[in-house]
């Protein structure tokens, strides 16, 4: 099983690739039968046993483990008289890949997009913007679908988060002055130096300038300074009903790693979030 890349479209043998998966997945014993091997406590069975955890024949079970072994969804080995099937470890990341690429949600980071809004810009964050940072994360704490705080920090504790040189502001009209309209901020996500290079993200637009491509613009900025600042990952965690932000960072080069269920509470209520990375191209 190979992966490719996708950066401009998909190409016609992509196409085909993914089909030719799907297609082997479209019977519900192979999905059985690879969740069966790939959940098992050695990530390895025997054909026999795969057999009896299904409740079919050995001859069945030999055809599906073949149509799997074709497309290299799993590897067979004989040990001794026995036929013993393991999942394909490129399997675990092939498939998701497959369908980010299928779906969309692979894009290439952005790199001077022309559709940012002339009378939005964006500036690193000072001490001085700390009240008007606060209030605006204050609105999206309101909202309830922004993030699992409840109150809103003090202004020395939102910038002892923040990595030194990752946190900008978005400028431009409204009501008729020139005022902060957004936020974004990189924080680490370990103490360890092997981590160094990792940060997880976050993007505040306040009510009024929603819509206008302000979270556009702070992402750009975002995900550019720091491919030159020297981290080589950003992850963001989002609601899955906060379907603008995620189609936010799809559009910054983020894509969707997975869904977190039930990870915390909210108001008493265990809410999902949608894990999603972006992982700088020179890497």
């Amino acid at each position: 099983m190979e992966t490719t890349t996708e950066r401009a479209g998909l190409s016609n043998a992509s196409a085909e690739t993914y089909a030719e998966w799907f297609a082997t997945l479209a019977d519900a014993t192979r999905v059985r039968l690879l969740h069966t091997v790939s959940s098992s406590a050695t990530g390895a069975l025997s054909v026999g046993d795969l057999a009896a955890a299904l409740g079919i024949s050995q001859s069945t079970c030999s055809h599906h483990v073949r149509k799997l072994a074709e497309v290299g969804f799993v590897a067979v080995d004989k040990v001794g008289t026995s036929s013993i099937v393991s999942v394909n470890p490129a399997c675990c990341t092939g498939l998701p890949h497959a369908a980010d690429v299928v779906m969309g949600t692979l894009s290439s980071p952005p790199c001077c997009p022309e559709d940012l809004p002339a009378d939005v810009t964006t500036r690193a964050m000072t001490d001085a913007d700390l009240p008007a940072v606060r209030d605006i994360y204050a609105e999206s704490l309101a909202t309830r679908n922004a993030t699992f705080e409840t109150r809103v920090p003090d202004l020395e504790t939102l910038a002892s988060r923040w990595l030194s040189g990752h946190r900008w502001v978005a400028e431009g009209d409204l009501d008729g002055s020139r005022t902060i309209l957004g936020w974004t901020a990189i924080s680490p996500v370990s103490a360890r130096e092997c981590y160094a290079g990792v940060g997880e993200t976050t993007v505040h637009v306040t009510e009024g300038a929603r819509g206008r491509g302000v979270g556009k613009s702070l992402l750009w900025r975002q995900v550019n300074e720091a491919d030159a600042g020297g981290l080589w990952t950003l992850q963001a965690s989002v609601f899955p009903e906060n379907r603008a932000s995620i189609a936010l960072h799809h559009s910054a080069g983020y894509r969707t790693l997975a869904v977190r269920s039930r990870i915390a509470q909210l108001d008493g209520v265990w809410r999902d979030t949608v894990l999603l990375e972006r992982r700088r191209e020179d890497d």
